[in-house]
């Protein structure tokens, strides 16, 4: 690929970052290498260091890039409800939602972790578990106005996230069933699972 005549340094990091995304969905962080990724943006190897630090840095910052956009979305989601049953229809369709539409990043977020620094992780890992806390937030707001009864409110939150992030590995846009018919169905198997 050739670069762009007088592309921008904010242009040419996201073409950085696209193809990043792309090389270690495909391959893995280990296998990707910098020079295979300056070549997909049309980068001399040397002149990615213009744009990143190191490697690692590249996938902190695709990582990070994930967690940040994906609480600024839930937050706007649920941002005006507050009733807990409404608030749990809406994480659980924007959850879906985003998992779908952004399956490689999620994947690199779940997969490479372990390819982070210690460091890098840590911070990862706190966003990660930000998030968790806004579903056992509102498992707990349930409960306390008896619309939910949910034994162990931590238990309860990974095992809905885990239901609902498995959808990026078996969702196919052409299969039988449509989105929408998706989100009700996972809709209705999270409620059930914690009605009162």
């Amino acid at each position: 690929m050739s670069r762009t005549t007088g592309s921008s340094g904010p242009k040419t990091l996201a073409a950085i970052h696209e193809a990043g995304l792309q090389l270690i969905y495909a391959k893995g962080f280990e296998a990707m290498s910098l020079r295979e990724l300056a070549a997909r943006v049309g980068l001399q190897p040397g002149s990615l260091y213009n744009h990143i630090a190191t490697k690692q840095a590249l996938l902190f910052d695709l990582i990070n890039n994930h967690m940040v956009r994906l609480h600024e979305r839930v937050a706007a989601e649920l941002e005006g409800i507050t009733d807990p049953t409404q608030r749990l229809k809406a994480f659980t369709a924007f959850h879906l939602t985003y998992h779908i539409e952004r399956k490689r990043e999620v994947f690199i977020g779940s997969a490479e972790l372990r390819s982070l620094e210690p460091k890098n992780r840590k911070r990862i890992v706190a966003l990660r578990r930000d998030y968790e806390d806004i579903l056992a937030d509102i498992l707990q707001a349930g409960v306390k106005a008896s619309q939910f009864k949910v034994g162990d409110i931590r238990v309860s939150t990974y095992a809905i996230l885990a239901m609902l992030t498995g959808i990026c590995t078996w969702y196919d846009p052409k299969g039988r069933v449509s989105r929408a018919e998706l989100i009700a169905a996972h809709t209705r198997l999270v409620l059930q699972g914690v009605e009162n």
